[in-house]
């Protein structure tokens, strides 16, 4: 089996385990399904991130399912979030840009 393949069977595992403990913990009513399902974001972006760490799909589903779940577990206002993640966010992309290209500089 190619490599491609074996992280299809590793994500698709981690969502179905995710998804199994989070329906047990709604049915014994310990942690409702409507406050837990963003942790399902985060077991999808962590499978993509464990198949390419640079993958930004992985990186942008793993920051909204953290958003998500503040949001519903603890009442985060989404503006306040964004008003302080949005330039954070843009200072590691700049930094990782810099980083990339003085990497490249130094190859050649």
């Amino acid at each position: 089996m190619e490599a491609r393949g074996k992280m299809h069977i590793l994500t698709g595992s981690m969502i179905l385990i995710t998804l199994g403990v989070l329906i047990i913990l709604d049915n014994t009513g310990i942690y409702g399904f409507d406050k837990s399902w963003p942790v399902l974001l985060i077991a999808i972006a962590a499978g993509t991130l464990m198949q390419r760490l640079k993958d930004i799909g992985g990186w942008f589903i793993g920051v909204a399912g953290v958003i998500f779940l503040l949001v519903n577990n603890w009442g985060y206002d989404l503006h306040v979030i964004a008003k302080y993640l949005i330039p954070v966010l843009l200072i590691l992309f700049g930094i990782n840009v810099l980083i990339k290209h003085y990497k490249k500089k130094q190859q050649s």
